[in-house]
């Protein structure tokens, strides 16, 4: 059998994607999902297909410019990987990658229930040869940003707030100045004043998501102002009142929506038509749990931004 190609794609979507923002990059979390047949590939084929030779027809889909690489969020990826992947695509798709969780859990990941603490938690010099070097070095113009996402922690596990605070700023200006790197905490209390100057002070951006763990979306882009940001970096992962596992059950085979976020849609749109107006680049990913299908919440997100207008005022 010949290998997977892209799905054929509406005229409608050929013009949204027309419209849209020059630096505004969307993607889902991975490309490996047997359900997007005839949504972003021509024929059926498994995920074990799908991995080795789905990249480059995703990659062709006129609305799919970038990817987040989440597996190497369990391992870090070398460099030969990174560019495999890299000849895959267009010279304008970008790579979002997620740290080795190693780099962001106060004690061993793997550790099992007596875990213990860990010895590469926020460790510069760890993150810059094992994460940043291979990266950089694999994917070159292709690398969009490394994504630090930050476990929910309660703050006396490290110190308190303001000493997790300083040891991440001291982290963060450590790293090499090689690529954009983003922020992506899943603890409330540390979204703050403070949080939002380290961010300014070292360059890094402050990943937005949508997850039930985490500040709802609107007050993190009130504390955070995107238009302040390096890039605005969105992660639309699950969906409010959801777990990962009930969620994964419930959509599976991710090949339509079943739980439609309007609201969310529309807090996403403003926030790219925003950062558009002060020329940033925008990346925002979907999950297949944030609403059903990635791909296909990615397709109405962006006809929401191609034909964006001001929703009507309420009447007094």
């Amino acid at each position: 059998m010949s290998a997977v190609g892209p799905a054929a794609v509406s005229p409608a979507l050929e013009r949204t994607a027309g419209r849209l923002p020059a630096g505004l990059r969307l993607g889902t979390s991975s490309w490996s999902f047997p359900g997007w047949c005839s949504i972003v590939y021509d024929r059926e084929a498994s995920e074990d297909v799908l991995a080795r030779e789905g990249l480059p027809a995703y990659a062709a889909h006129p609305l799919l410019r970038t990817v987040s690489v989440d597996r190497a969020f369990y391992r870090p990826v070398d460099r030969d990987q990174f560019g495999a992947w890299a000849a895959d695509v267009p010279e304008d798709f970008r790579f979002l990658v997620k740290a080795d969780r190693q780099i962001t859990s106060p004690q061993d990941p793997e550790g099992g229930s007596g875990r213990s603490p860990n010895p590469r938690f926020l460790n510069a010099a760890y993150a810059s040869a094992e994460i940043v070097r291979p990266m950089v070095d694999g994917l070159g113009s292709k690398l969009g940003g490394l994504i630090f996402q930050f476990p929910p922690i309660p703050p006396n596990l490290v110190g308190g707030q303001a000493a997790f605070l300083e040891r991440l700023a001291s982290f963060l200006a450590s790293l090499p100045k090689s690529c954009l790197y983003a922020v992506e905490l899943r603890t409330p209390a540390f979204l703050g004043e403070r949080y939002a100057q380290i961010l300014e002070a070292t360059g890094a951006a402050h990943c937005y998501n949508v997850h039930p763990a985490m500040t709802p979306l609107a007050r993190q882009l009130a504390v955070v102002r995107p238009y302040q940001q390096p890039a605005l970096v969105v992660r639309w992962m699950l969906g409010h009142g959801q777990e990962y596992g009930s969620a994964k059950d419930r959509y599976h085979p991710f090949d339509r929506l079943v739980d439609e976020d309007p609201v969310t849609r529309e807090v996403v749109a403003r926030a790219v038509l925003d950062v558009s107006l002060a020329e940033r680049d925008a990346y925002v990913i979907a999950n297949n749990k944030a609403e059903g299908s990635a791909p296909l919440t990615l397709f109405r997100l962006a006809e929401r931004i191609a034909g964006w207008r001001p929703p009507p005022m309420p009447t007094p």
